[in-house]
């Protein structure tokens, strides 16, 4: 058979490409409960986005099927296997600061611009038109080929939970909606919640502290999980050290220790204020979080004893601990990288039940069941049960596995570059798969634009993902 040269037949439809996806970049595809409805439970701007892509797989001559709005597939090909193609029609709210509009979908210096560009309704239709790619050239297959649309990948991903207790789990598959070359692995992702009640902290006993210099009326550090905090407010009762002197030990406290921050006085109160620096939580060694900066400098007062129980637990255990040393969970994997430990929210009040929010993500060589049980552990003595809201286990697939050479040398043969495989402590669809890995769209050397203002990608790119997706669901499905 001919040599199929993938960039020229993706160039070939490259205006109909691009006016497809300026398109479906305009429809406002944000979750929006208001207008949530049986077969749109997550609003009408994200069923019309879900509708249109649908009706441009439908056009090409896939067969489609609704799943009650909350995800729907596209199919074409016939045998027994199935690979899996999954992506999202939902974006994250557009915010401000735009320098275009941000459902414009312009084209700006060589960059289509706007919310979902390149997360991911972008690299859905690239996808999709490598498929159109593939069946118009009539290329003979031996599997099936089915596109897995969701709708809430950017909230609860209560769509691809939904689609796959019902429909059929692809043999194999991927997701455009990461990095090139390719994500095999994927770190365990847990959101956890360390609670202490105030009936808890006095069946620990303790005895009553002496000479306190002030109470802790509340402490509140961070809005989520997954994020270090970048503000911190504690409030303070003075005891036996008067406002002024609470006020100036802090402030000796942040010029000594390069920090930011401000004390206001008021009403009899000290109010502590911290800044941070916030990073995503899969790597909070990057950030300064104001939340365990601020423990740590009332952990050097004298606090009364529910206070003290509860900065004294944060500073040991989490103040700057960013891979659990502390706790006795510090783990490093060769191939996944470290356990990594976010502590994204805290909050502490008097009378009220004193919580941290915490983000653990850990390798596969580590089993949750043994690091769990010694956070549990040191959480007891403080007087805090440990709660799981969430919790993701490790995703890898084999790199010898054919899904994973295969798009290996493809990527090799589109760019002329070694693809090299890639493991992160972050979550893609791909882990929705029992056998799934992410795939592209964005470049190495590329910045990455999802969720910022002026998200874009480059048009360029987008021609040729298209053409290595192309090439990539022939190469699988042949």
């Amino acid at each position: 058979m001919t040599t199929i040269n993938w960039l020229e037949e993706t160039n070939k439809r490259k205006e109909d490409l691009l006016s497809t996806t300026q398109a479906f970049l305009r429809i406002k595809s944000v979750l929006d409960p208001a207008t949530a409805r049986e077969g749109a439970p997550f609003g009408e701007g994200i069923r019309e986005a879900l509708d249109f892509a649908l009706g441009v797989c439908e056009k090409a001559g896939m067969t489609i099927k609704d799943v009650g709005g909350y995800a729907a597939h596209a199919e074409f090909g016939q045998g027994a296997e199935l690979i899996g193609i999954l992506s999202h029609v939902d974006v994250v709210p557009e915010g401000d600061g735009w320098s275009t509009p941000p459902y414009a979908a312009e084209i700006v210096d060589g960059r289509l611009v706007a919310r979902g560009a390149i997360d991911d309704k972008g690299p859905t239709m690239a996808a999709i038109f490598a498929a159109k790619i593939v069946m118009e050239l009539g290329l003979p297959l031996s599997k099936r080929v089915r596109f897995i649309l969701g709708t809430d990948e950017e909230s609860s991903w209560q769509c691809v939970k939904t689609y796959f207790e019902a429909e059929e789990m692809p043999t194999m598959g991927f997701t455009p909606d990461a990095d090139f070359p390719l994500i095999y692995a994927e770190k365990g992702l847990t959101d956890l919640t360390l609670r202490q009640t105030v009936e808890a902290f006095q069946r620990l006993g303790l005895s009553v502290a002496e000479n306190v210099q002030a109470k802790l009326v509340s402490l509140q550090a961070g809005l989520r999980m997954n994020m270090v905090p970048d503000k911190g407010v504690a409030i303070l009762e003075p005891v036996g050290l008067e406002s002024h002197a609470i006020a100036e030990r802090y402030r000796q406290h942040l010029q000594a220790n390069s920090l930011t921050g401000e004390v206001v006085e008021k009403d009899g109160f000290v109010q502590l204020h911290m800044e941070g620096v916030s990073v995503h939580g899969m790597d909070p060694s990057k950030g300064v979080n104001a939340g365990t900066e601020l423990t740590h400098f009332l952990q050097s007062l004298v606090l009364d004893g529910r206070g003290a129980a509860y900065v004294g637990f944060a500073d040991r255990y989490l103040y700057r601990q960013h891979g659990g040393e502390a706790l006795g969970i510090a783990h490093v994997d060769e191939e996944m990288g470290a356990l990594t430990v976010n502590t994204g929210v805290l909050e502490y009040e008097a009378d009220k039940d004193a919580l941290f929010r915490l983000n653990i993500r850990y390798p596969h060589s580590i089993s949750f069941e043994n690091w769990s049980a010694l956070l549990t552990s040191h959480g007891a003595e403080a007087g805090f049960v440990l709660e799981v809201a969430e919790h993701l286990t490790p995703h890898r697939v084999d790199p010898q596995h054919p899904l994973v050479t295969t798009l290996q040398r493809v990527y090799t043969e589109q760019t002329g570059e070694e693809a090299g495989i890639i493991a992160i402590g972050g979550a893609t669809y791909g882990r929705s798969l029992d056998v799934g890995v992410a795939f592209g769209p964005l470049f190495p050397g590329r910045a990455d634009s999802a969720h910022q203002r002026d998200e874009h990608i480059l048009v360029d790119d987008l021609i040729k993902a298209t053409a290595i997706y192309a090439q990539a669901i022939y190469e699988l499905a042949k």
